[in-house]
C-alpha cells in the first residue's frame, strides 16, 4: 500500500517530461547536439525529482542518484532537492527531507540542493516557505537563484522577454537592500543560457534587453550555466566573453562557483576544465580553492549580504584573468 501511495504521489507531483523539450518551451535550438544536452539536463532534473517521490527514504533515492552519469548527476540532486522541499512544504513527508538530503550524499552537492529548494519555493504557497527556508545564512541566497531560474524557464515570456521583476519581494526576512531581486536575476540569467539554446549571441542579445543595472547579475548567471551545464565550445565561450564586456568579472566569479560545485561533488568533466580555464584562467581545483579562501573569515550579513561580499571578493581576485584564448 505504501509503495502504491508513493507511485501515485510521484505521478501527481512530478512535472511532465515534455516540459523540458526546447520546442515545447519555445527556446532557441542552436544544433541537435545542444538540444540533446539541454534537454538531458532537464530530463535528469526530473529523474532526480521522481526518485525522491518514489522511494521510501532519501537514502534510498540517493542510491539511485549515484548511478546517474557524472556529467548530469548534479542536476539529479537539484531535482531531488526540489522534491524534498515539496514534500516538506506540503507535509507529505516527515518534515525533514531537505535536512536528510544535506546530511547524506547531498552534502556534496550543497549548491545544487539550495538551488533545488528555490524551485519548490516557486511552486509552493508563500505561507509554506518558512517550512523549507534554507538555514545556511550564506548559501540561502542560492534558493532565490533557483526561484529565478524556475520563473524564467517556465514563464519565459514574462521574466525574460518582458524583463519582469516582482515588486516588494519579502523573502528572506530583512532582505538587506532588496538583495533578493539580485539573487533572482542571477537565476534568470542562468535560465537564459537555456532559453538561448547555449548560443552565445542569442543569450547575450536577450540579456542586453534588460535594464543596464540588472545585467551584471544576469551575465553572472549565464556564465555559471555556461560552465556547469556547458553547451558552448571554446570559440563560443570567446564570443560570450566578448559580449559580456564590463560584466566579465561577474562571469568569472560565477564560473568559479560552477567549477567549485563540480569539484566538491567529484563531478569535474572536460568541459569544466575548459570553461574554468577560459573564464578564470584557473583549473577547477584552483577555482575551488579561491572560492574557499574568499570566505575563510565567513563574512556576516550587514548592509550588504555576506553572500554578495563573498561574490565580490571572488570577482576582485579574478579581475582581468579570463578570456585566455579570446
Amino acid at each position: 500500500m505504501a509503495g502504491s501511495w508513493r507511485a501515485l504521489r510521484s505521478r501527481i507531483l512530478t512535472p511532465d517530461r515534455s516540459a523540458t523539450r526546447l520546442s515545447v518551451r519555445g527556446f532557441h535550438e542552436k544544433s541537435p547536439a545542444a538540444r540533446e544536452l539541454l534537454e538531458t539536463v532537464g530530463g535528469t532534473f526530473l529523474t532526480g525529482y521522481s526518485y525522491v517521490m518514489e522511494e521510501r527514504t532519501v537514502a534510498d533515492a540517493e542510491e539511485r542518484l549515484e548511478r546517474i552519469p557524472e556529467q548530469f548527476r548534479g542536476f539529479g540532486y537539484e531535482g531531488a532537492a526540489m522534491a524534498c522541499a515539496m514534500l516538506d512544504g506540503l507535509r507529505f513527508g516527515n518534515g525533514c527531507k531537505v535536512a536528510d538530503l544535506l546530511a547524506g550524499r547531498g552534502r556534496h552537492h550543497s549548491y545544487m540542493v539550495y538551488v533545488g529548494v528555490g524551485w519548490a519555493m516557486a511552486r509552493l504557497p508563500r505561507f509554506r516557505w518558512a517550512a523549507i527556508s534554507p538555514q545556511d545564512p550564506l548559501l540561502r541566497w542560492l534558493a532565490l537563484d533557483g526561484y529565478g531560474f524556475h520563473q524564467a524557464y517556465f514563464r519565459t515570456a514574462k521574466y525574460v522577454h518582458e524583463q519582469y521583476r516582482e515588486a516588494d519581494f519579502r523573502w528572506p526576512p530583512g532582505n538587506p537592500d532588496r538583495y533578493a531581486d539580485r539573487a533572482i536575476d542571477q537565476g534568470i540569467g542562468r535560465a537564459t543560457w537555456f532559453v538561448g539554446g547555449s548560443a552565445p549571441e542569442v543569450v547575450a542579445d536577450l540579456l542586453d534587453r534588460f535594464p543596464e543595472h540588472r545585467r551584471a547579475d544576469l551575465y553572472s548567471g549565464a556564465g555559471l550555466a555556461a560552465t556547469y551545464a556547458g553547451g558552448g565550445d571554446e570559440a563560443e565561450l570567446a564570443v560570450f566573453w566578448k559580449r559580456a564586456g564590463k560584466y566579465r568579472a561577474q562571469v568569472s566569479q560565477a564560473s568559479a562557483f560552477a567549477a567549485t560545485a563540480r569539484v566538491e561533488a567529484g563531478l569535474v568533466i572536460p568541459h569544466t576544465e575548459l570553461a574554468a580555464r577560459f573564464f578564470c584562467d584557473l583549473t577547477p581545483a584552483e577555482a575551488a580553492v579561491l572560492c574557499d579562501e574568499a570566505r575563510a573569515d565567513r563574512p556576516v550579513d550587514g548592509a550588504v549580504p555576506a553572500y554578495e561580499v563573498w561574490r565580490e571578493r571572488i570577482a576582485e581576485r579574478l579581475a582581468g584573468r579570463g578570456g585566455v584564448s579570446a
